[in-house]
């Protein structure tokens, strides 16, 4: 009876710890602000108080902006140039893409009225796709640190689900100066979130971006690789509510706060575990987090509000330098994003998540 009782303890403690998965450092940290948890709660209170007022109207939003979004942007900036081996293994992107990402800038605000839009629409375009991806590797990395080895036609389902509410705000925006910028006039019309198909196609996406994770997420249970951490759920279910719950305006503006703080944070674990690794290092987790944080923070606030006004004062317009700028700085961070992210052999990346396994 006693040796029973042990056993099941064994497995009672095996399946919890499976199913809560292994955190970077606790599990209510990680689950509240790397996986979205924080948002379901902060979001009702938020709308409970104000009467449903939208975001837009918001006093403070500038500040949540500043501190989340703008720290967010700066942040891969930053770990570009302090993540080891980051210059010898990138050196166009960390000594030449800078350059050409000025000289593009610049050249649009020259010719903005023509190439103005359609770098706008590009990165309007490309933002809610970046939010999907992270999403997705987030919720791939967590399932791979916590045992679970997802199998190529599971990890390629959740990938296409991840992305569900991306495709629905493309369907969904079909203004010429937002996604729609490369259609023919005709066919932007024809889909015009207002007709009818668009619309029930739009509602039917919608559900899946709620439903279909569950169901992956039972579907991997039962196969080989053993259950997903709950946090891998979380992560995708709460990327779609942003975008899918609530208007268009107030989940862009949702996604990006809460983005900016769930990338901040990996960002600043990653950063931290790759600084106290450096055999020179002499300095304490405190240090390098609040070193990450205030270098993104001061970095942000330059390129958002220092930038554009170089420009003003050199006699561009107001508007289209500060948007101009906005476009740039996220089509820097999405390119930058995709390499400093890689979790190939050697990369530090996976030598974080390996030791971490290993410990």
């Amino acid at each position: 009876m006693a040796e029973a009782s042990v056993e099941r303890e064994a497995i009672t403690g095996w399946r919890s710890e499976r199913l809560l998965g292994r955190t970077f450092l606790h599990p209510v940290f990680d689950y509240l602000l790397i996986g979205g948890g924080l948002s379901l709660i902060v979001i009702p209170l938020r709308y409970g108080f104000s009467g449903g007022q939208s975001m837009i109207s918001f006093g403070l939003l500038p500040w949540f902006i500043l501190l989340s979004n703008s720290a967010h942007f700066a942040a891969s900036t930053v770990r570009l140039y302090t993540k080891p081996g980051a210059r010898e293994a990138l050196p166009f992107l960390t000594m030449a893409f800078p350059l050409l990402s000025i000289a593009v800038l610049t050249a649009s605000l020259v010719l903005a009225d023509q190439t103005g839009p359609i770098l706008q629409a590009i990165y309007l375009s490309w933002a809610p796709f970046h939010y999907a991806a992270q999403a997705y590797g987030l919720a791939v990395m967590y399932s791979y640190r916590s045992g679970c080895q997802l199998s190529p036609a599971h990890k390629n389902l959740l990938w296409w689900i991840a992305i569900i509410p991306f495709v629905r705000l493309l369907l969904l925006s079909s203004d010429k100066h937002f996604f729609w910028w490369f259609m023919p006039n005709a066919t932007a019309i024809a889909v015009a979130p207002w007709s009818l198909p668009v619309q029930i196609l739009a509602a039917v996406l919608g559900v899946a971006a709620i439903l279909l994770p569950p169901l992956l997420y039972f579907s991997v249970w039962r196969s080989a690789s053993g259950p997903m951490p709950l946090i891998s759920l979380l992560v995708v279910v709460a990327n779609g509510i942003w975008f899918i719950v609530f208007t268009h305006y107030d989940g862009f503006v949702w996604a990006t706060v809460f983005h900016g703080i769930q990338y901040l944070c990996i960002a600043t674990i990653f950063h931290v575990k790759e600084q106290r690794a450096r055999p020179q290092n002499r300095r304490g987790a405190l240090y390098h987090v609040v070193w990450f944080y205030a270098a993104s923070l001061l970095l942000g606030y330059g390129l958002f509000n220092c930038w554009p006004q170089a420009y003003i004062w050199l006699g561009f317009g107001p508007a289209e330098s500060v948007l101009l700028v906005i476009a740039v700085v996220n089509l820097h961070h999405f390119i930058v994003d995709g390499y400093i992210w890689k979790m190939k052999p050697g990369d530090s990346n996976r030598k974080i998540i390996a030791a971490d396994l290993a410990a």
